[in-house]
């Protein structure tokens, strides 16, 4: 998309990019406390910054955590992404493979048990935010505990493996979960038994908790993946797996969702004194209303497109919410519409 910045401006037009959560929000309030430290000649130490869009906790009742308010398969992929970060002054790289053992857990609230993993890559953002002094810089993901376990099995099986099988083609034979299962598995067993037992073999000693591996089985069970039923073939594990979490995990009626957002500042004053800053935004859909994400993904970008069109954001080009003149006039009307952030200074 920047390649068209010029083309842009050649033809005056103004294209807004990441301004809706998260790319969007976040980066109003991460950019507004950066500005603050500088023009108080401070530095930016640390930028950690996590975002989970989530079912609220009354409402997670699954052994994921987790519903799907947009793409299953999108939800999916992003799990196998690689993610890049700064690290103690060092760029970090861990492989997609890799990607949820890394999580770890992040305390935002008591009342909340996240855990935390980084999300594709965050480095580019050392130059987004004008924030070369920073050693760490790390973006990334909130789900509850239990989540990246689970997810973890998935991988290890195979499920999220999207290259074509003929046996899932729609114009295969029937099949059921358990027989995929002893197929991915390469056992001529399909007894829930022997599954289970094939399943526990391939985690590795010490991975995962025993108690944890009995709760990830009983998962499995509550999906219908050891089930003799006959399964939606969609061509793919993947696609196959989709459809399944899709009839299992969706918002019921009544049931809303939670958005959370933290950034978390380690800074360095003036006079050499240092401090946590964060910011936190934690917000619940309204049933039968709109969801917490429609809500903050939906009025920052209705608001950017009524700046441009009355001509307070004047700027042309290909753009991101990165600079005082795009972010603090979105900012006091987000407020307005009753989106704010919570700054603390720990």
């Amino acid at each position: 998309m920047r390649e068209f910045h010029d083309a842009a401006i050649e033809k005056n037009l103004t294209i807004l990019n990441e301004i809706g959560l998260d790319p969007g929000i976040d980066h109003l309030y991460a950019v507004k406390t950066i500005n603050e430290v500088h023009e108080a000649d401070g530095e930016i130490i640390s930028f950690i910054s996590y975002c989970g869009g989530l079912p609220a906790p009354e409402c997670s009742n699954n052994p994921l955590g987790y519903k799907f308010s947009w793409s299953s398969r999108g939800v999916l992929l992003a799990l196998r992404n690689s993610a890049k970060f700064y690290q103690d002054g060092k760029i970090v790289e861990i492989p997609g493979t890799e990607l949820m053992s890394s999580a770890k857990p992040y305390f935002i609230y008591p009342a909340f048990a996240f855990l935390c993993y980084a999300n594709r890559d965050s480095t580019p953002f050392k130059e987004y935010y004008n924030i070369p002094e920073a050693q760490n810089i790390v973006r990334g993901t909130l789900r509850y505990q239990g989540f990246t376990d689970f997810v973890k099995v998935l991988v290890k099986i195979g499920l999220l493996d999207d290259s074509n099988q003929n046996y899932l083609h729609f114009n295969s034979p029937e099949i059921t979960w358990r027989e995929v299962i002893a197929k991915v598995l390469n056992t001529s067993n399909n007894t829930e038994d022997e599954l289970r037992k094939a399943i526990k073999s391939t985690i590795a000693e010490n991975e995962i908790s025993k108690d944890e591996i009995e709760r990830i089985l009983k998962g499995f069970k509550w999906l219908g993946l050891f089930s003799d039923k006959p399964i939606r073939r969609c061509g793919t594990l993947l696609d196959t797996l989709c459809a399944t979490l899709e009839e299992k995990m969706q918002y019921e009626e009544g049931e809303r969702d939670m958005v959370i957002l933290q950034h978390k500042f380690e800074i360095k004053l003036k006079d050499g004194t240092r401090e946590t800053w964060t910011s936190t935004l934690l917000e619940y859909g309204k049933p039968p209303g709109p969801s917490a994400m429609s809500t903050l993904v939906g009025i920052p970008c209705g608001i950017a497109v009524q700046l441009i069109l009355d001509g307070v954001i004047k700027k042309r080009g290909v753009l991101a919410p990165y600079t005082p003149e795009i972010i603090n006039p979105i900012i006091a009307e987000l407020e307005k519409e009753g989106i704010k952030v919570k700054e603390e200074k720990l």
